[in-house]
């Protein structure tokens, strides 16, 4: 084979290898340039970040202090039985005192009026953000722990899973509405807060829904008035089987 061509085929052969190579750097070594990005859809935009420097202000400080004497109206949050679920008894006597005792608020706050309307946002705001993990009806098992619990028992992936607790039981059954907006919007144990996903006057539509539905689940006689009770439709229930009586031999062994 003539030298020129075979001269030529190596020469080819290194440039073909560049783009690979190419490729293989993008994707191994970082780089503060921006990819390369067709469509943009307002992802790149000129802006300032936290800490630069922005030369349009005299001190070339981009975040900006707050204007002294101001007041964030609205945003103050000193109604703390709307905003916490929390109340401040009376002040104790003596001089060391500093204030009231704070508790958990057993009454809704005056911003919230108990109606349909209400139950209906609950309810509504329920299914979106409680009813994947603690179910329909607040037993703790909804689709999210299903799954849960069926990659846990194959063990996949090393699957750890604690399962959200039943709305019914008799601990948070007695829990009062303050408690459990607070539960709402901090969290507790493996449950996250949801404070900057739901506002304060959805956290209080969802307690008052949670609270008719451990009602609907322990509801009593004395709960209904007393010219309906006569009313009320009688389920009949399937007759239970008999137990059988223990033998002398299994009683004594």
């Amino acid at each position: 084979m003539p030298k020129p061509v075979i001269y030529i085929a190596m020469v080819l052969s290194i440039l073909a290898m560049i783009p690979p190579a190419l490729i293989a750097r993008t994707r191994a070594v970082q780089s503060e340039k921006r990819r390369i990005h067709l469509i943009q859809d307002m992802d790149n935009q000129y802006k300032f970040r936290a800490q630069q420097v922005n030369p349009m202000f005299a001190d070339e400080r981009a975040m900006r202090p707050p204007v002294p004497g101001t007041v964030a109206r609205g945003e103050l949050n000193l109604d703390e039985h709307y905003t916490r679920g929390v109340v401040t008894g009376p002040r104790s006597s003596g001089a060391a005192a500093t204030g009231g005792n704070v508790s958990w608020a057993t009454t809704f706050p005056n911003q919230v009026q108990l109606n349909m309307d209400l139950m209906r946002r609950g309810q509504d705001r329920f299914t979106i953000y409680c009813r994947p993990c603690h179910g329909d009806s607040g037993h703790g098992d909804g689709i999210v722990n299903k799954r849960a619990m069926e990659l846990l028992t194959t063990g996949t992936n090393g699957t750890q899973w604690v399962q959200p607790k039943s709305l019914h039981e008799a601990a948070i059954r007695d829990q009062p509405v303050g408690q459990i907006f607070n539960t709402i919007t901090r969290g507790i144990r493996t449950m996250p807060s949801y404070e900057s996903q739901i506002p304060v006057a959805d956290r209080w539509a969802i307690v008052a829904y949670v609270k008719a539905l451990q009602r609907s689940q322990h509801a009593r006689d004395e709960d209904v008035p007393a010219s309906m009770r006569g009313s009320l439709p009688v389920i009949p229930l399937p007759p239970q089987p008999e137990e059988k009586p223990k033998s002398t031999t299994e009683t004594s062994g």
